[in-house]
C-alpha cells in the first residue's frame, strides 16, 4: 500500500509540472504571447492521454512475450486492454503515470517556438510527434534496446534521453524551420514577468521529485536516494550558473539563478536513481556552467530557440547521460560506471538525437506545406494572445 501511495502522489506531482512549465514559459515571453504559450502548454494534457490511452502506451511500452520488435511496440495493450482484460491496479497507476511523462515532453518543445508558430499548427504538430517520435523512442529506451546490440547497457532513469534530449533535438529543428522572430536578435526581448518564472521553476522543481523519485516505481531505497539527488542537483547547478554568469556579465540574476535550477533538474534526471549524492552535486554543477555556455551559442549560430530549450533540456539531457556513464554507482542503482556504460550511453544519445531530428523535420516540412507552420506578420506583430485566441493576459 504504501508502494500505491507514493506513486498516486508522484503521479499528481509530474501533472502539476505542466501548468508550472506554462508558468514558467509564460514569464519569459513577451506579455502579448503569454496566453498562446500557456495555451500551447495546457493542450498538451489533452490530447496526449488521449491518444496515450487509445494506442500510445501500447506503442511505447507493450511487446510480445515470444520475438517482439525492436524498433516499436505493438498494439496489445491498446485502449489499455490485453487480451480483453481492462488494465487494473497497480499496472494502471504505472500507465497513468507514464502518461504525465508523455504530455509533459511535447509541452518542452514549445517554448523553442514562442511568439511565431501557428496554433493550428501545433494542434497537428504534437500528435502527430507523440505518436511518431515520442512513442518510439520511449519503447527504445525502456524495452527495446535491451533486446538489441546497438545499445544494450544503455540507461536513463527518469527520462533524460527520451525526454529532454528528444524534445531538445525536436526544438531546435522546429526553431529552424520556422525561422527567427522578427526582430530577433537586434530587439530586445527579454522576459516579460520575471514572478512567473521563478514560480514556475518553483512548481517545476517540486513536480520533479515525484517526476525522478516516482521513476523508482516504488517507495524505496532508490527513491530516496533519487529524491536527494534530485534536490542537491539543482542547487550546485543555480550556484554555479550564477558564478558563470557575475563572472561574465557583472550581474547575477533571477533569471540565471531559475535557469541554473532547471538545467540541473533535467542533467540528473537520467542520473537520478543511478548515482550517490556527490555524483549528483557534480552532475548539476557541470550542467550549470555548460548550459549557460550553450545558450551564448545560439546567437554565434544563428538559430533562434527563443526560450532556450535547446541549451537547456537538449544540452543538459546529454550532460546528465553522458556524465552518467562515468558516475554510475552499482551499489545505488545496479550500474556500474566505466567505457563500456559510457559508449552505450553514447549509443543511445547519437540514436535519438538522429532519429528525432528526422521525424520532426518529416512533420514540420509536412504542416509547413500544407496549413502552415507560422502566423503572419501582422499576427507576429500585434501578438498571438489577441490575433489567435483573442483574449489578454493583462487588462
Amino acid at each position: 500500500m504504501g508502494d500505491i501511495a507514493w506513486m498516486l502522489t508522484a503521479t499528481a506531482m509530474v501533472v502539476f509540472m505542466v501548468p508550472g512549465l506554462a508558468l514558467f514559459y509564460g514569464g519569459l515571453t513577451r506579455s502579448k504571447n503569454v496566453l498562446n504559450m500557456i495555451n500551447m502548454n495546457v493542450y498538451c494534457i489533452g490530447i496526449v492521454p488521449v491518444l496515450w490511452v487509445l494506442f500510445s502506451y501500447s506503442l511505447g511500452n507493450s511487446r510480445a512475450e515470444d520475438g517482439g520488435s525492436s524498433l516499436i511496440g505493438n498494439l496489445d495493450a491498446i485502449g489499455l486492454r490485453i487480451d480483453g482484460e481492462a488494465i487494473v491496479g497497480i499496472d494502471l497507476l504505472t500507465v497513468a503515470f507514464l502518461m504525465t511523462f508523455a504530455a509533459i515532453t511535447p509541452a518542452l518543445i514549445s517554448g523553442a517556438v514562442a511568439g511565431r508558430m501557428k496554433f493550428s499548427a501545433w494542434v497537428l504538430f504534437v500528435p502527430l510527434w507523440s505518436v511518431l517520435c515520442y512513442a518510439p523512442v520511449t519503447y527504445w529506451v525502456y524495452t527495446g534496446w535491451h533486446h538489441t546490440e546497438l545499445s544494450p547497457a544503455a540507461i536513463d532513469f527518469a527520462g533524460g534521453t527520451a525526454i529532454h534530449i528528444n524534445a531538445g533535438v525536436a526544438a531546435l529543428v522546429l526553431a529552424i524551420v520556422l525561422g527567427r522572430r522578427r526582430g530577433w536578435p537586434e530587439e530586445s526581448m527579454a522576459p516579460h514577468n520575471m514572478t512567473l518564472v521563478i514560480l514556475g521553476t518553483g512548481i517545476l522543481w517540486f513536480g520533479w521529485f515525484g517526476f525522478n523519485a516516482g521513476s523508482a516505481l516504488a517507495a524505496n531505497d532508490q527513491a530516496v536516494q533519487a529524491l536527494m539527488n534530485t534536490f542537491i542537483a539543482p542547487a550546485a547547478g543555480m550556484l554555479t550558473w550564477l558564478i558563470v554568469e557575475k563572472l561574465r556579465d557583472g550581474h547575477a540574476t533571477a533569471l540565471g539563478a531559475a535557469s541554473g535550477i532547471v538545467a540541473a533538474l533535467v542533467a540528473i534526471t537520467p542520473a537520478a536513481g543511478f548515482v550517490g549524492t556527490l555524483a549528483a552535486m557534480l552532475i548539476g554543477a557541470v550542467a550549470g556552467v555548460l548550459c549557460y555556455a550553450a545558450i551564448q551559442l545560439k546567437h554565434k549560430l544563428g538559430y533562434d530557440d527563443s526560450l532556450d530549450v535547446v541549451g537547456i533540456h537538449g544540452v543538459g539531457g546529454i550532460v546528465g547521460g553522458l556524465m552518467l556513464g562515468f558516475l554510475a554507482e552499482e551499489s545505488v542503482g545496479g550500474a556500474k560506471g566505466g567505457g563500456d556504460l559510457f559508449v552505450s550511453q553514447l549509443a543511445a544519445i547519437g540514436s535519438v538525437i538522429a532519429f528525432s531530428a528526422v521525424v520532426t523535420f518529416i512533420i514540420a516540412m509536412a504542416i509547413k506545406s500544407t496549413i502552415g507552420l507560422r502566423v503572419d506578420e501582422e499576427s507576429e506583430q500585434i501578438g498571438l494572445d489577441q490575433t489567435v485566441h483573442s483574449e489578454s493576459a493583462y487588462s
